[in-house]
C-alpha cells in the first residue's frame, strides 16, 4: 500500500513540475525599453476622472455617542487581563464565571451538562450586568 502511495506521489510531483515549467515557457516577453513605456503612457487615458481625484478619498468620521457606548471587553481587576470573547458560557474564561458568582449575579458556576435555555438566559443577563460594573470595564 505504501508503495502505491509513493508512486502516486511521485507522479503528482512530476505533473506539478511539468506544469510549472510549461507555464514559464508560455510566458510572453515584456519590452522594458523606455520608448515602449513612453508610447503606452501617451495612449492610455487616465482611469480616474479629475473631479474624483480632487476630492479626498476618505471622509472624516465623527465620533458619536453610539460608537462610544460599544463594549470592548471585560477586564479582570486582579490581573488586568482583558477578555473580548465571552458570549458563550461554555468557553467563557474561569475568572469571568467566578466574578459572576462573587458579584452575586449567579448562584454558582454551572457545569456544561447543567446548562439549559432558562439558565443561559439568566447568564446572559448576568454578563450584561457585569459589563456595567465599573471595575470590570476595559479601558481600551
Amino acid at each position: 500500500m505504501t508503495e502505491i502511495f509513493f508512486v502516486l506521489t511521485v507522479i503528482y510531483a512530476a505533473y506539478v513540475i511539468y506544469s510549472v515549467v510549461s507555464d514559464s515557457k508560455k510566458a510572453r516577453v515584456i519590452d522594458d525599453s523606455a520608448e515602449a513605456m513612453m508610447s503606452v503612457a501617451h495612449t492610455v487615458p487616465p482611469l480616474i476622472p479629475e473631479k474624483v481625484t480632487a476630492q479626498p478619498l476618505v471622509k472624516p468620521v465623527a465620533k458619536t455617542a453610539k460608537s462610544a457606548a460599544i463594549k470592548t471587553g471585560l477586564k479582570n481587576p486582579v490581573t488586568g487581563e482583558i477578555a473580548t470573547s465571552y458570549a458563550n458560557y461554555r468557553f467563557m474564561k474561569r475568572w469571568i464565571k467566578e466574578a459572576l458568582v462573587t458579584e452575586g449575579l449567579l448562584e454558582k458556576i454551572y457545569k456544561n451538562n447543567e446548562l439549559n435555555a432558562e439558565i443561559e438566559a439568566t447568564i446572559k443577563n448576568a454578563v450584561a450586568r457585569l459589563e456595567s460594573i465599573e471595575r470590570y470595564q476595559a479601558e481600551i
